[in-house]
């Protein structure tokens, strides 16, 4: 792994990073540039087979798939699995999944921040409701 220094070079070898172009300072296209390599069609195959797993990636993906559509969702979640990997090899680290309800934990208490944060700057406040059994 020693020809990228970090894992985005990696990511960005691989052609799963938005692109940059611009001209005139205007941004004219978002799209991943085309690659013929063969890394990156199993990458690809890998997300779009993580739609039914019960995983945080699967879970990423899901969120994602509905957030942007489905051919940007699979492109996300390769690129999540390209970081993924670079830092498997060259760190030696073991991949340990936390699951797809520790996902869905983290992204819901990030939802709430944001919500409290822009409440608070708009003048409001938000309150958790108590969610009790009613007789």
């Amino acid at each position: 792994m020693s020809p990228w220094k970090t894992e985005k070079h990696f990511a960005s070898w691989l052609g799963l990073c938005p692109g940059n172009k611009i001209s005139g300072g205007k941004r004219i296209s978002g799209k991943s540039k085309p690659t013929a390599n063969r890394a990156v069609v199993a990458l690809r195959l890998a997300a779009q087979s993580l739609y039914n797993s019960h995983s945080a990636l699967g879970a990423f993906l899901r969120l994602q798939k509905a957030r942007l559509g489905a051919p940007k969702a699979v492109t996300a979640t390769a690129h999540k699995l390209a970081r993924l990997i670079y830092s498997l090899l060259k760190h030696g680290t073991e991949y340990v999944d936390a699951g797809q309800d520790y996902y869905e934990e983290q992204y819901r208490q990030r939802v709430i921040y944001n919500l409290k944060r822009r409440a608070k700057q708009m003048g409001f406040c938000l309150v958790e409701k108590e969610t009790g059994a009613v007789a």
